[in-house]
């Protein structure tokens, strides 16, 4: 790998395609002076850093391939960090390559995926979690995720672990030193100051893992899945969030045999709204096959909007199905649907004293598993989904169910499955060292604890890293970035 780093590399940094221009970057030590030899203008290696200059960009035989923009940035003042030279040109396909090509014969090599922002992060211009916050800016499709990825591409939980990592590191020091006069047993480490510091340590990490179920979905799309029996008006409430025809609505039961699947941004929260089929005793195999589907669908889903007739279906009925459907983890929505045909319904006539439903499907309920369907766990919302009634209310609750939790955009979120697991490595070694100097164990066995600790949270940032680390994170890149 470190051969091929001192390489000068060129892609394109634009998406593929016509468009209006392309950018083409070189970046490595070469990366002006193979621009200059094709490059008819000014001399591109006298020029300063953070230029723009107007040209033509010849082949070997003079032809002119193009009228270009060379933006200059000298090292170290650039992205990666070396010398790079972005070429903007018009956006042919057939343009695009051909300068490709001539840069490729001036001594360049096509950049791997990820390979500029590998670069950045080997040239110290960016530490490893930021630059994984590069691919989820480019990823973020909504107002929330992209708030995620800056806050995370500017340092903010960068900061954040390597304040907690220098604390350790103090101690750990201490602790080392113990070590080297073990036969004198004296003692640096204040084994109170140490055991309030773990303590304090790991408060910060449990917030941090506490947020990620919130980071996460925010990062790919809250998954909310539209369950019911059939011609409850599932297909019509897809339809009215959506505020398109979106899913055939029929007034014959169980038109939807497969789920639908669409996005909502909602407040700047992308929603995987996904439309089901109806729940009952299946006529035939396809629709068994659907309401099979949609219970799993539930299982694996962050949301749930459960939604009745408030004509056709009985208090009795809409229990048992959610009995079916609940599991501890899932935020429900009860949507009482054709209000306009009965508008005086009301949450008590189906949830009276705040009856009890099971958790967790046909098993038989323990305490621990009732949820007291009167209390925030369950939100009503009355509807008429065909006359759109109430619709922006629904909503609303949506994106509060998101956003209720103690948490907010500004905070340090984590959203990154590979810091999750590091996180909860660091946490586990602190808990043994919290458990080592209960039991009274010896300084080297509490120092190999906080050695582990502090390596989990060395990989966040890339302090600790391995060319297989670097490789999977920086090959999910695209090949320009």
């Amino acid at each position: 790998m470190s051969n091929e780093l001192t390489d000068t590399i060129v892609a394109l940094a634009t998406p593929s395609g016509i468009g209006a221009i392309g950018v083409i970057r070189l970046s490595g030590p070469e990366a002006i002076k193979i621009a200059n030899t094709v490059f008819h203008s000014k001399d591109l290696e006298k020029q300063h850093s953070h230029t723009v200059h107007f040209g033509t960009i010849r082949n070997d035989e003079e032809r002119i391939l193009d009228e270009v923009l060379a933006t200059l940035f000298v090292a170290p003042k650039s992205y990666t960090g070396e010398n790079v030279v972005e070429i903007s040109c018009h956006g042919s396909d057939y343009i695009i390559q051909e300068l490709i090509q001539l840069f490729l014969q001036k001594g360049a090599r096509l950049a791997n995926p990820g390979e500029y922002t590998l670069r950045a992060f080997l040239n110290g211009q960016m530490d490893l979690s930021q630059a994984e916050a590069v691919a989820d800016l480019i990823a973020s499709s909504s107002q929330a995720s992209h708030a995620i990825a800056m806050q995370q591409m500017r340092g903010g939980f960068s900061d954040e672990i390597q304040h907690l990592r220098q604390q350790l590191i103090d101690f750990a020091s201490l602790i080392e030193l113990e070590l080297d006069f073990s036969e004198e047993d004296v003692e640096f480490a204040n084994r109170g100051e140490l055991k309030t510091l773990v303590e304090k340590i790991q408060t910060v990490i449990k917030a941090l893992l506490q947020s990620f179920q919130l980071g996460n979905v925010i990062k790919n799309g809250v998954s909310t899945v539209i369950a019911g029996r059939p011609n409850a008006g599932k297909s019509t409430l897809l339809n009215a969030l959506l505020n398109e025809e979106r899913a055939i609505v029929s007034e014959i039961a169980g038109t939807t045999r497969d789920t639908i699947e669409e996005s909502l941004n909602i407040n700047g929260v992308q929603f995987r709204i996904i439309d089901t089929a109806g729940i009952r005793e299946a006529e035939d195999t396809i629709e068994a096959i659907g309401v099979e589907k949609t219970l799993q669908k539930v299982q694996q889903s962050a949301l749930l909007v459960y939604v009745f007739d408030v004509i056709q279906t009985q208090p009795e009925e809409v229990q048992a199905d959610l009995q079916k459907l609940v599991h501890e983890s899932l935020h429900v929505m009860v949507v009482a649907n054709k209000m306009d045909l009965n508008p005086y319904t009301k949450k008590e006539h189906y949830f009276p004293d705040g009856g009890q439903v099971a958790v967790g499907g046909e098993q038989s309920p323990s305490p621990d598993q009732q949820i007291d369907t009167s209390t925030h766990d369950y939100t009503w919302v009355p509807t008429s989904a065909l006359n759109k009634m109430n619709i922006e209310y629904l909503k609303e609750e949506l994106y509060n169910a998101v956003i209720s939790k103690k948490l907010n955009l500004e905070s340090t979120i984590v959203a990154n499955a590979r810091h999750y697991e590091a996180l909860q490595k660091s946490y586990e070694s602190l808990d043994r060292v919290l458990e080592g100097m209960a039991t009274g164990i010896t300084s080297d066995f509490v120092a190999m604890d906080i050695r582990a600790a502090l390596h989990h949270l060395g990989e966040i940032t890339g302090e600790i890293s391995t060319d297989d680390l670097l490789g999977n994170i920086f090959g999910k890149f695209c090949i320009g970035k």
